[in-house]
C-alpha cells in the first residue's frame, strides 16, 4: 500500500492512496509511527478507508507533508561509489576506507529538521556550499532490539525518498574535531510524497536492496542517477545494526545513505568544482525513486548568524 499525508484544516492526516491515485483519509487522526506500533491495524483502517471513502482528495488538491515526524533518524553509508567518490573531496588520491565493508556506520540526524516534499529549504548561516543527498530511508514498524539480519527484515514497514540537504563547508569544519557531522546536516531533511509498504516492493527485490532508479535533478537538469540495488549493505543489516545493544522503535528511519552520483561533494570529489555550483536561493532541487514519488524543494536564503565565541582561549 501507498500513504501521503496531507495538510487540513484540523491539522495532519494520513490517506492511502487508491489505484487511481486518489488520497482516501484514514478514519484516524493517529499518526505513522502510532500505527505502525499496533501490527495489522494500518492496513486494517487503510481497507475500511478504501471501502467506506468519506474523505477522498485528489493529489492536486492536497497539501502534502512529509509522511511521518519520525522519532529518530539514523542515516547510514551504504553506497561504495558515492563513498569513493567523497573521500576525494578532502584527499584526491584517497580510496573506499576499508572499514567501509567492517561496519554500515552511520550518524544521528535531527528529527526536527524534517521538511515536507514541497516545501522551501533555507541555506543555514555561515554556509557557501549548499548540497543535496538523494537517497532511500526504510520506516522502522516493530520495536525489537539485539536483532540478527534474519529477523531486522520482520521490523521494516516500508519506505521513503530521503534528500538529506548538507552545509559541506560547516560540515567538513566541524568534523576536523573527529565528531559529527552536527550543524552540517541539521537544517532540513525533505521526506517524499510517499510511505510505500514494504510488500509493496517485493517483485522489485534485487540482491541487498530493490531495483529502483534513483534520479536528482537541479532547475530540470539531471545531475545524477543511480539504482538503489547497489547497496552494499542491506536494509536489514542496517536495521540489525542500529539495534545492536539498544532498541530501534516504530517510525524511526533508516537512511541508506547517498547513491552514486547522489550529491554535489560527491562529483566535486571526481570532476572538481567546476561539475556544478553549490546550491544557491531560487534554485529546484527534484528527487525521485521508482514506485516512491518525489521530493521538490525550492532553496531559499537563510537567516543570519548569531556569533558565538569561546569563553576563554590561550
Amino acid at each position: 500500500m501507498r500513504f501521503a499525508r496531507r495538510s487540513t484544516a484540523e491539522g495532519p492526516r494520513l490517506a492511502v492512496l487508491d489505484d487511481a491515485g486518489a488520497l482516501v483519509d484514514l478514519p484516524t487522526t493517529a499518526e505513522l509511527p502510532e500505527l505502525l506500533a499496533h501490527d495489522g491495524r494500518l492496513h486494517a483502517l487503510a481497507d475500511q478507508a478504501l471501502r467506506t471513502r468519506r474523505t477522498v482528495t485528489e493529489p492536486d488538491a492536497a497539501r502534502l507533508l512529509a509522511p511521518l515526524q519520525p522519532p529518530t533518524i539514523r542515516d547510514f553509508s551504504t553506497f561504495p561509489e558515492h563513498t569513493a567518490g567523497i573521500v576525494r573531496t578532502t584527499d584526491p588520491g584517497a580510496g573506499i576506507p576499508p572499514e567501509f565493508w567492517e561496519i554500515p556506520t552511520f550518524y544521528f540526524s535531527n528529527p526536527y529538521a524534517v521538511t515536507g516534499p514541497y516545501d522551501d529549504v533555507p541555506i543555514p548561516p555561515h554556509c557557501h556550499r549548499f548540497d543535496y543527498e538523494l537517497e532511500v530511508a526504510a520506516v522502522v514498524g516493530r520495536a525489537g532490539r539485539d536483532l540478527s539480519v534474519e529477523e531486522a527484515a520482520g521490523h521494516i514497514a516500508g519506505f521513503v525518498i530521503l534528500n538529506d540537504y548538507s552545509a559541506r563547508d560547516v560540515q567538513f569544519h566541524e568534523m576536523r574535531l573527529r565528531l559529527g557531522p552536527a550543524k552540517g546536516k541539521d537544517t532540513a531533511t525533505a521526506l517524499g510524497t510517499l510511505f510505500v509498504t514494504a510488500d509493496e516492493l517485493a517483485s522489485r527485490r534485487s540482491g541487498p536492496s530493490y531495483d529502483l532508479t534513483m534520479r536528482v535533478s537541479v532547475n530540470g537538469v539531471v545531475l545524477g542517477e543511480d539504482s538503489l540495488h547497489n547497496m552494499a549493505w542491506s536494509f536489514e543489516a542496517l536495521a540489525a545494526y542500529a539495534a545492536r545493544a539498544t532498541w530501534i522503535r516504530p517510525g524511526d528511519l533508516l537512511g541508506s545513505g547517498t547513491c552514486g552520483s547522489g550529491c554535489l561533494a560527491e562529483m566535486w570529489g571526481r570532476h572538481g568544482d567546476g561539475f556544478h555550483p553549490p546550491l544557491q536561493p531560487g534554485d529546484e532541487v527534484v528527487t525521485t525513486v521508482d514506485v516512491l514519488g518525489e521530493t521538490r524543494n525550492r532553496i531559499v536564503a537563510g537567516p543570519p548568524a548569531h556569533e558565538i565565541s569561546p569563553w576563554r582561549r590561550p
